[in-house]
């Protein structure tokens, strides 16, 4: 045993090293995953820190900061998204000044060149590919959220920095606790060298789970199952409160008895709920004033409430201030309406009463907000601040809420377990669920957190049970090569050495050990397959038994006469498919259309008549007697185009303008139109087809071994033997396809870019051209369309108004269900050049889309021009009032595509100044014209709440 001399030596020691030092700057002791990653760091290894949501993950960044400020080198700390860029450059300040810290989210630089500075992962991406000074001196960089590479739409960025760091580069990689952190970690280690892989998987503040039905509070899990922290054991089989599973088997009992005879139409309850299908009050879903309320008696206060809807948010807001619910105190109101006042005294009289401005702040008084992508970028800063000051009890949240923003609650409620993800409404996945609820606990304040869900009827305890037992998600790359990513490649690589490289992503890497999995299937499939030939033998004496090849030759033939027969009937019904498509693309504006099939049935007025390109689908958009704006397919009208009349529809009629749509709905309600009577629709015989399928019954039925008694188990053995090898054939050709499958997609994008002449071969070598070296400066879903639009001349001789119009389509996506707006969009601008360049632009995109069919690729998405009238009316000068009222959007919405559509011109101008190196040059004339009219585009929407939104937004 040491003594105390001696344990005083060696506090002294550790307080000389790096570590020691970097400890002394806080007030608690580290974690044992906390000090292990510091060390591994301090030792010079790459580090993957996977641990829950709140247990201190980010500890292990800041150190890589504290290192690289000891060795005079820089730091990067990288994130997924702007807020949390913003508040993590905040948490630096604070520690070591403006002077030490930077900040760069694409359209925002503060202080690039600071020994420290934190951006989102595309700014770091960007600044590999042009090989930018700032990267000079880099030591560390910090992957907050690296988990986020997963993410369909941006995820492949992650990647991309990983791979393309230079090797004196220490990365830092912190995510959210993932079922295949080890794989994850071989993968790193691969392309990183040396990793350390730091895995934590108990939370420092317990988490209990509850379910709230109606105006009660039961535990989830039983006791005995509960454990320390209220879930059971990672993997366990969770025991669900008994108590809880009578309590709910009695309530859907009554709820089911109640059905039959209440009306379906949904209402709502005094407390603004929905009360929906099942009105029993005892099953009805409580207001959220109810639920607040609630909260406060158990003591569960402050608290985050997930709604997965914006409306939703806002709503809730206003049922809480209009029930009259008052969380704070009077000296508690007057310092949320200080710091109100000291972040939005720039923002006019107008704009406040546009925004929303004094509902807003009397909530806020109240000690209640909401948080969501639609709210001005300075609202959400001023909720985060005030909850993390304790000043707001209760926040209604989106999910974007639970990406890093540190807003941590005592207890996190979660309304409804599904989600619309813009397509489609989703059940929440685990790993969802766990991202959610581990915003609930603060470390160092409580000393468990709690997680609620709501229960209605349809919502099952053992469901529940389920998501919150499972604490883990597997970790999936979205990787896939694109066309900027292609050129920037080419332009420092050779076509193999790309192609090398690309290999090298955490994509391919997963598709091969797939593979090595699949190989060991298709071997053992084998085996069955084998074993069932030898079980095909007849059991019938003498010559009345079928021999093998009879047998396998009756089934062969019996197999072909069900294909005949399927494809007879699949025939049938695509002439079906075919009548139905040319009747939709028929639909003139006007029509009234019967939605006979899909979620929502009745009548329809056509606004929009489908797209007449060929190669487009039919879809034209309507508006329904329910009010709602959405794009048709044969999914909604069934069998056959059924119109029932015409209604007069207002020319240019916008169908995104809430009042517009309440007008046309409220003009087809008074058309007197009725749905006809619901008839089968039968679809033709083809007579050929028939008679291949009745000639191919007579060969089976006249075969020999049609006659044997065993044939039903013959047919069974042949049916498993043939189903084997249909498995085997598969499971070869997905081998196939995911060997080497991201370095076929670069050729095929190179083939494709040679063809259009942004790459040329020379000398057996891939070259970039000078169009190339554009297309390398343009960053985007949509950039080789950008690119190609500068090439001919689409955008010349525009005025900066119009311009914004058009790149408004490059960037801006449809949250609705009725998809791109396309062309139709364009007829809600004034004739001339305006108009013309979006149907111009979409007939690019459409060349485009052509050459990537022939190629065998799908990488651009069409344009979407459905901001586009907002964005020219702001471009022209219009007040905000008036642009917000063409568009069915959200101030923040606003701000943000106005942001995106800046960024997007900032980079044509830097694209027209390139030359195949990438460094400033002469261009032709048009380019160089539209580069003038994109900076002044950009002068021109650069004003108002976006001049002044706070300048580290």
């Amino acid at each position: 045993m040491s003594t105390p001399s001696q344990r005083y030596a060696a506090a002294q020691q550790r307080a000389q090293t790096p570590l020691g030092r970097f400890a002394a700057l806080y007030d608690f002791g580290f974690d044992q995953f906390q000090t292990q990653a510091c060390q591994a760091l301090a030792q010079g290894q790459q580090v993957l820190v996977a641990a829950p949501t709140g247990s201190g993950k980010t500890l292990v960044g800041e150190f890589a900061v504290h290192l690289a400020l000891e060795q005079g080198r820089k730091c990067f700390y990288t994130t997924p998204i702007k807020a949390l860029s913003n508040q993590k450059y905040h948490d630096l300040l604070r520690r070591y000044g403006p002077d030490r810290v930077g900040l760069l989210t694409g359209d925002n630089s503060i202080n690039g060149e600071a020994a420290v500075v934190v951006m989102t992962t595309e700014v770091l991406r960007n600044m590999l590919y042009e090989n930018t000074p700032t990267l000079a001196g880099l030591g560390f960089v910090v992957m907050d959220e690296v988990h986020y590479l997963a993410d369909r739409s941006r995820g492949a960025v992650w990647e991309e920095v990983i791979v393309h760091l230079p090797e004196s580069v220490q990365v830092a990689a912190l995510s959210a606790t993932v079922s295949n952190v080890e794989e994850f970690g071989a993968w790193l280690e691969s392309v990183r060298g040396q990793v350390a892989t730091v895995v934590e998987e108990h939370r420092p503040v317990p988490l209990w789970q509850h379910l709230q039905v109606g105006r009660q509070l039961y535990d989830l899990f039983s006791a005995e199952q509960g454990g320390v922290e209220g879930t059971p054991p990672a993997g366990a089989i969770p025991a669900v409160n008994p108590h809880l599973l009578e309590v709910v088997a009695g309530l859907e009992h009554r709820a089911g008895a109640d059905q039959p005879h209440r009306s379906p139409s949904r209402r709502r309850d005094a407390g603004g709920s929905r009360a929906g299908f099942w009105s029993n009050a005892a099953t009805r879903p409580p207001g959220r004033a109810t639920t607040v309320d609630l909260l406060d008696r158990h003591g569960l206060l402050p608290a985050i409430v997930f709604i997965f809807s914006r409306a939703g948010c806002d709503n809730a807001v206003r049922q809480c201030v209009a029930a009259g619910v008052r969380l704070t105190s009077t000296e508690q109101a007057q310092r949320i309406t200080a710091l109100v006042r000291e972040h939005t005294d720039w923002l006019s009289g107008p704009e406040r009463l546009v925004l929303g401005y004094e509902p807003w702040l009397e909530a806020l008084q109240r000690g209640v907000a909401c948080h969501h992508a639609g709210m001005l970028p300075v609202f959400k800063q001023v909720v985060e601040q005030l909850f993390t000051q304790g000043l707001i009890q209760v926040v209604f949240a989106t999910e974007t809420l639970a990406l890093g923003i540190n807003m941590p609650a005592r207890s996190v409620v979660l309304e409804r377990l599904v989600k619309f993800n813009g397509q489609e409404h989703l059940d929440l996945t685990p790993g969802e669920y766990t991202q959610l609820t581990g915003r609930a606990g603060r470390r160092g304040i409580d000393i468990e957190g709690h997680a609620v869900v709501q229960w209605s009827p349809g919502v099952s305890p053992q469901a529940v049970a389920g998501l919150a037992s499972t604490r883990t998600y597997p970790l999936r790359s979205s990787f896939a090569p694109t066309y900027n990513m292609a050129v920037n490649l080419l332009a420092r690589l050779s076509f193999e050495q790309a192609r090398q490289l690309l290999e090298t992503s955490f994509a391919q890497f997963q598709a091969d050990q797939q593979v090595v999995g699949l190989a060991t299937t298709v071997k053992k499939l084998r085996a069955q397959a084998e074993t069932a030939r030898s079980q095909l033998r007849c059991p019938a004496p003498g010559d009345a038994a079928c021999g093998t090849q009879d047998l396998v030759e009756y089934a062969q033939l019996y197999q072909k006469w069900q294909r005949a027969d399927q494809q007879a009937s699949r025939a049938a019904h695509a002439l079906t498919r075919t009548d139905v498509e040319a009747g939709l693309r028929a639909l003139r504006i006007g029509d009234v259309v019967v939605l006979s099939a899909g979620r929502r049935p009745g009548l329809a007025v056509v606004v929009t008549p489908a797209d007449p390109h060929p190669d487009q689908p039919a879809r034209p958009l309507v508006v329904t007697a329910g009010r709602q704006a959405r794009r048709i397919s044969q999914v909604d009208v069934g069998q056959q185009v059924q119109v029932v009349g015409r209604v007069r529809v207002p020319r240019h009629a916008n169908p995104r303008n809430p009042a517009q749509r309440r007008d046309l709905a409220s003009t087809l309600r008074a058309s007197g139109l009725r749905p006809p009577p619901a008839q089968r629709h039968e679809p033709a015989p083809q007579e050929s087809s028939d008679h291949t399928v009745k000639e191919l019954l007579d060969q089976v039925r006249a075969h020999r071994c049609h006659r044997c008694r065993h044939r039903r188990e013959h047919l069974a053995l042949i049916k498993r033997y043939h189903t084997l090898h249909q498995q085997i054939d598969s499971l070869t050709q997905r081998m196939n396809r995911d060997t080497g499958s991201i370095a076929r997609r670069f050729d095929r994008i190179c083939a494709l870019l040679e063809q259009l002449g942004y790459v040329q071969t020379r000398a057996e070598r891939v070259q970039v051209s000078a169009e190339g070296a554009r297309l390398a400066r343009l960053y985007g879903e949509r950039d080789l369309l950008v690119a190609h639009c500068l090439r001919q001349g689409t955008w010349l001789g525009l005025e900066p108004a119009a311009l914004v119009a058009c790149v408004s389509g490059m960037v801006y996506q449809s949250r609705r269900e009725q998809g791109p707006a396309g062309q139709s969009e364009g007829l809600h601008l004034p004739a001339g050049l305006a108009r013309q360049a979006l149907i111009d632009t979409l007939a690019v995109w459409r060349y485009l889309h052509e050459q990537e069919a022939a190629q065998g690729l799908a990488v651009l998405p069409e344009p979407d021009f459905g901001f586009a009238a907002a964005a020219w009316a702001w471009a022209q000068g219009d007040d905000l009032a008036d642009v917000l009222e063409q568009v069915d959007l959200q101030p923040g919405d606003f701000l943000r595509w106005i942001k995106q559509i800046i960024d997007v011109l900032d980079q044509m101008v830097a694209a027209c100044a390139a030359d195949t190196s990438g460094k400033a040059a002469g261009t032709p004339a048009g380019v160089a014209s539209v580069a003038a009219t994109a900076s002044a585009a950009i002068q021109a929407i650069r004003r108002g709440i976006v001049t002044y939104a706070d300048p580290s937004d």
